[in-house]
């Protein structure tokens, strides 16, 4: 067997069998392309079936020489999985990573934004250029719905629920789910939808799409960075921050103001709690609160 029909098959396996996002099946491609730019920059001639322990060890000390622990944890982690599917597959016996730990990672923390911040930014869009709405409707939408940017990006005009202040949201694993909607989020989607988008010629197949580019089709994750860092610099914000970070800067304010991490788990579309508990992490003075406030014995 060849790596690049391993490869092929086990992309298969992570789209059907395990229902993986298209960006997770390519972050797991990318470890397993690290291993064969490796094999083939040393001029290793092993396959998938035959490679050995040694081999890989071989190559994560040489990984660890270049990038930093967490991006090592990272592909050893993604090599993992691919050799349990060989296995799985009876290709192999053993897993050849079998062995070998990953480094020790501190538990990173999410970047956010105070409402300032996001303010500021928002407040930093020219509206007088027509994506001026629609950029402003997208960082609206990311921090008042707590989207992924994948999630924004396939946001569809059949998904807007808005007489019942909800949008159906497709998440990790084309998993389904209603987000709650405020009014004002409301207002300036329906601002970009009946005043600019209603004017774009959209491609054939961006019929239902949201948020469309100035050629009418669907925008790229690329553009959503841009626009923010732009934002950034222009009002000389000095955190790095992503689309990401209004997700982050969404659950932590929620938190902040007393919501049920249950509530914001189902929100953000978490499969497990212990994702969400991270953000218990980001203001501790919210666990004193819950004690002072709950405890039988707080007097």
């Amino acid at each position: 067997m060849k790596w690049n029909q391993a490869l092929h098959d086990f992309q298969h396996y992570l789209n059907l069998e395990r229902g993986l996002s298209k960006n997770s099946i390519s972050n797991y491609v990318l470890d397993v392309e690290k291993l064969i730019l490796f094999l083939e920059s040393h001029q290793i001639v092993e396959t998938p079936i035959n490679i050995d322990k040694s081999t890989v060890q071989q190559f994560i000390y040489e990984l660890a020489k270049n990038v930093n622990p967490r991006s090592q944890a990272r592909v050893i982690s993604g090599l993992k999985s691919f050799f349990n599917y060989l296995v799985f597959e009876d290709y192999r016996q053993d897993n050849p990573m079998e062995l070998i730990e990953s480094p020790k990672v501190g538990r990173k923390l999410p970047d956010t934004l105070s409402e300032e911040e996001i303010n500021a930014l928002i407040g930093a869009i020219d509206l007088s250029k027509p994506e001026g709405e629609r950029n402003r409707a997208i960082l609206e939408t990311l921090y008042g719905c707590g989207l992924r940017v994948s999630e924004l990006l396939d946001l569809k005009l059949s998904d807007l629920y808005f007489e019942e202040d909800f949008i159906k949201v497709t998440g990790k694993g084309d998993k389904q789910r209603f987000v709650p909607i405020s009014e004002i989020n409301k207002k300036y989607i329906n601002i970009y939808r009946k005043e600019i988008r209603i004017h774009l010629t959209i491609k054939k197949g961006a019929e239902d799409i949201l948020f469309l580019n100035r050629r009418g089709n669907k925008l790229t994750r690329a553009m959503i960075f841009t626009v923010i860092k732009q934002l950034a610099q222009d009002i000389g914000l000095k955190k790095s921050i992503s689309p990401h970070t209004f997700r982050h800067s969404f659950a932590t304010h929620l938190l902040q103001n007393g919501a049920d991490l249950r509530a914001i788990q189902q929100m953000l579309g978490h499969e497990s709690i212990t994702t969400t508990e991270v953000y218990m992490h980001v203001d501790r003075t919210h666990l004193a609160e819950v004690m002072n406030r709950y405890h039988p014995r707080k007097g």
